[in-house]
């Protein structure tokens, strides 16, 4: 009796790693189709910029995949920093913008997140800014 369960507790494992990595194999497979978000950088350098100056940055990337690459959100790790983009697909070989304003209202040296989420061959990139924002000169009568 004890052969006999033993014999079939090694069929159930067999097969259940044979199920895994078919599913693995196909996911895989999927994947080598979708849209590729290559980005010109993925990091954006402010510098030292002055309180309250244009803080709009862009970063500009190409599908250069082979499906249409649509973004579902953007998302920031802080409420400081507010992204825009399309919502329209991206075909393949075609570029798209992802703008980021950053507030520049707040004084100090900053390093924020922006993640972009799609149905790209990365589902999450994460992108960065930085800077420093100066605090104001005073000038003395």
């Amino acid at each position: 009796m004890n052969t006999i369960q033993t014999t079939k507790s090694k069929l159930l494992l067999i097969f259940c790693l044979f199920v895994y990595a078919t599913n693995f194999s196909q996911e895989v497979a999927t994947n080598a189709n979708a849209g590729v978000l290559s980005f010109k950088t993925d990091e954006i350098d402010y510098g030292s910029i002055q309180q309250n100056a244009d803080g709009e940055r862009t970063f500009t990337f190409t599908n250069t995949g082979k499906s249409p690459i649509v973004i579902s959100n953007v998302t920031t790790s802080c409420g400081c920093t507010v992204p825009s983009y399309s919502r329209e697909a991206i075909l393949p070989g075609k570029s798209s913008d992802i703008k980021v304003k950053y507030a520049t209202n707040r004084i100090g040296a900053f390093k924020k997140t922006i993640t972009v989420i799609s149905n790209a061959s990365e589902t999450n990139k994460v992108l960065r800014i930085k800077g420093v924002v100066l605090t104001p000169e005073v000038t003395v009568k």
